[in-house]
C-alpha cells in the first residue's frame, strides 16, 4: 500500500522528467484547502492532489472547488486503490496520473492529460503572491507603488494594467524566484519603504 510520503519524491522526479522547467511547492494554502503540490511552469500553475491508497474521497469535492479557482490546470495522482474510480470524483478537465509500486519503485502513468481549467480566476491566482512579489511585478511593469493601498487594491490594479498572458508568466517568474529563507527580511524591508 503506497502512502502519500512514499509517492511525493518519486512524483517530483517524474514531473521534472515530463516538463522542461519546473518548481515544486508543497502544502500551499489556497482558499479553505491546502494543495498537496503546486507545480510552477513557465506560464502556468498546476495544482496536484495526491490520493494515496490510504486516503478517502471525504474532502475531495471541496478541494476540487479550491484547486479550480487557483490553478491553470489540475491533476489528481491516485494510488492503485483509487485508479479506476477517481475520474468519477474530479471534473473532466482534470488530469489523472496513476501510481503503483512495481519492484519496490513507484511507477507513474498519465491516464488522462489535464486540460485548461475553465474555472480558474486570475484574482485567486494572484493571491498566491506575497506583497514583495506584487511590488516587483508593479516595478517591472512601471506601475505606481500604491504604498498606502491594500493588497487587494494592488492586485486589482495589476490585473487592470498588465495583459493577462504576460501576468501568467510574471506570476510564474515570481514563484520560480521565491526564496523561503529570506522572505521575512524582504517583507520587513518592504514595510520600511
Amino acid at each position: 500500500m503506497l502512502k502519500d510520503k512514499d509517492i511525493r519524491e518519486p512524483l517530483f522526479d517524474f514531473l521534472e522528467e515530463q516538463y522542461r522547467k519546473t518548481r515544486i511547492i508543497e502544502e500551499k494554502t489556497m482558499g479553505k484547502s491546502r494543495a498537496d503540490v503546486v507545480m510552477v511552469l513557465e506560464e502556468e500553475l498546476v495544482g496536484i492532489e495526491i490520493k494515496s491508497d490510504a486516503d478517502t474521497y471525504a474532502r475531495l469535492s471541496r478541494q476540487v472547488k479550491d484547486y479550480d479557482r487557483f490553478f491553470d490546470r489540475n491533476y489528481v495522482v491516485a494510488g492503485s486503490k483509487h485508479a479506476h474510480h477517481v475520474g468519477e470524483h474530479v471534473p473532466e478537465w482534470w488530469g489523472i496520473i496513476t501510481v503503483e509500486e512495481v519492484d519496490g519503485v513507484c511507477d507513474f502513468y498519465v491516464l488522462r492529460k489535464a486540460e485548461k481549467n475553465p474555472k480558474q480566476k486570475m484574482l485567486h491566482k494572484i493571491k498566491l503572491l506575497w506583497r514583495p512579489e506584487l511590488a516587483h511585478i508593479q516595478e517591472v511593469n512601471h506601475l505606481p507603488a500604491y504604498k498606502q493601498k491594500s493588497k487587494d487594491f494592488v492586485r486589482k490594479k495589476i490585473m487592470e494594467k498588465v495583459p493577462e498572458d504576460l501576468l501568467h508568466k510574471q506570476i510564474s517568474d515570481e514563484l520560480f524566484g521565491r526564496d523561503y529563507t529570506t522572505i521575512q527580511q524582504q517583507i520587513d524591508e518592504f514595510k520600511k519603504r
